[in-house]
């Protein structure tokens, strides 16, 4: 911090401002543009401008007050899948520790629900309905499963089916729990997706479900991504990793029912 003072003191260049910007973007998550134009000392004009610049390079998105920065998720299913596999793991193993016998769950796609799928103990007596066919493989043939695959359209890249066909069967379910999956996650901005279709389907998937869990890597925690999905409030669990800074972790709680840290 002291350095930048200094360097500010000194006249930085604008791409020299630009890049302490990004810098505190990718450090912090979340940037106020009042801050910003304090430490470097500049106008909230230009800070301003800077993020204006930067959310047109897509590396963050503009919010009231300042700017968030973009998911990292936005990659191929493939990829994702490859990708954390044993925090994503261990986020799996404290998620299932709410699931009861005889609900039925909602498991929505991505690489961290995949995980959820294999966690779920043998014999658990569940109903399991979900848009992913890779979730769908860790269960089929193991005991104490009636596992529903929702069909519909499977995008290049697409980690699950979504679009009219699965939006009209997941209207006509009623889950227990969802396991929801959430491209960004901030407690102002709330869950939010890339897609368009997905956002759609994941709404639906908050109106067929009696609670909502979410298991998150850290990474996507303060990002934004271009699709609303719905408030953080409206999260009933929330799963986070243990290198959340404890100050994170209260604003997380302030609007979270449940934050439950995945312990190793």
């Amino acid at each position: 911090m002291q350095r930048t003072r200094q360097e500010a003191e000194n006249g930085l260049l604008p791409e020299q401002r630009e890049q302490l910007i990004l810098e505190r973007l990718r450090a912090n998550g979340r940037v106020l543009a009042a801050a910003l134009a304090a430490e470097l000392q500049t106008s909230e004009h230009t800070v301003r401008r800077h993020l204006r610049d930067l959310a047109d390079q897509g590396h963050c998105k503009r919010v009231y007050g300042g700017a968030l920065l973009i998911s990292p998720a936005d990659k191929p299913a493939a990829v994702r899948m490859n990708e954390a596999v044993d925090r994503k793991g261990r986020l799996a193993a404290a998620a299932v520790s709410i699931v009861r016998p005889k609900q039925i769950i909602l498991l929505d796609a991505g690489s961290t629900n995949v995980a959820i799928a294999a966690a779920l103990p043998d014999n658990a007596n569940l109903s399991v309905v979900t848009n992913s066919p890779e979730a769908c493989t860790r269960l089929l043939n193991r005991p104490g499963f009636d596992v529903i695959l929702v069909g519909g359209r499977i995008a290049r890249g697409a980690a699950g089916s979504f679009g009219a066909t699965a939006l009209l069967q997941i209207q006509q379910i009623r889950a227990d729990l969802c396991f929801l999956g959430a491209c960004a996650f901030d407690p102002d901005e709330g869950v939010a997706a890339f897609d368009v279709e997905d956002a759609e389907l994941k709404r639906a998937m908050i109106k067929a479900s009696g609670q909502i869990a979410i298991a998150l890597t850290s990474e996507k925690l303060m990002t934004a991504a271009p699709f609303a999905v719905a408030s953080a409030a409206a999260v009933d669990y929330l799963f986070v990793e243990t290198d959340v800074p404890a100050a994170r972790l209260a604003s997380l709680e302030a609007v979270c029912d449940n934050v439950m840290v995945a312990r190793s």
